[in-house]
């Protein structure tokens, strides 16, 4: 099964600016997000994360190279699956049910909780909690334009409101992270974490891979 450590970036994240702690990101290991379950779509931008933890949050910096963005959804809970997007989808205590964060490239988000067939969305005051620095560049690269961006979250354990969590060090959960983009020029569907469906699906836990946080 795939695994990821996720060390303490060691801040006071109440204190800390969203630049501080992307600065931090910036300085770990970066994981690659590349798996391609659906041959069908054969575009792959270059996507990678960084991710750590600090006080009482889960820290998490998205780092994106594509050939063109979306950007249509402002208000939260909107599907932004069909934006520039990528997703972080996390499991506690081993369970059926999980929560999914899904982040266009300006940092709207979608937030649900619940099982594979019975998911609700959350409250948006709940997602307003969530700290949110979307940054987006374009350049040439060999004579085609490219669009870079970079995503950094800090995301409070208090959102997630379905599990009493008070500290993460050495503790362990479920996750995912994806990228898509369902309504570019040209869609994609990319995985951390294989999986194994007939059609684009991220709603698998089964899939999951396991993040230590140490």
């Amino acid at each position: 099964m795939e695994k990821i450590n996720a060390p303490d970036l060691s801040c006071n994240i109440k204190e800390a600016t969203l630049q501080e702690i992307s600065a931090g990101l910036d300085k770990l290991e970066r994981h690659a997000i590349e798996g391609m379950p659906w041959p069908a779509f054969s575009y792959k931008p270059r996507v990678s994360f960084s991710v750590a933890y600090g006080d009482n949050a889960i820290l998490l910096k998205y780092f994106v190279q594509e050939n063109s963005i979306r950007i249509l959804y402002q208000m939260d809970n909107s599907p932004v699956h069909e934006d520039s997007c990528v997703e972080f989808f996390i499991a506690f205590d081993d369970g059926r049910e999980y929560y999914n964060l899904e982040f266009n490239c300006i940092g709207t988000c979608l937030f649900g909780y619940g099982n594979r067939s019975e998911r609700q969305l959350m409250q948006k005051d709940l997602i307003h909690k969530i700290r949110r620095q979307g940054i987006i560049k374009s350049y040439t690269e060999e004579e085609t334009n490219l669009v870079y961006w970079e995503l950094t979250l800090v995301i409070p354990l208090e959102v997630f409101v379905y599990h009493k969590i008070t500290h993460l060090k050495d503790s362990h959960c479920k996750v995912n992270f994806y990228k898509c983009g369902d309504k570019l020029p040209e869609p994609h569907f990319l995985v951390w974490k294989s999986v194994e469906a007939a059609y684009p699906d991220f709603h698998l836990p089964e899939f999951f891979g396991i993040m230590h946080f140490v």
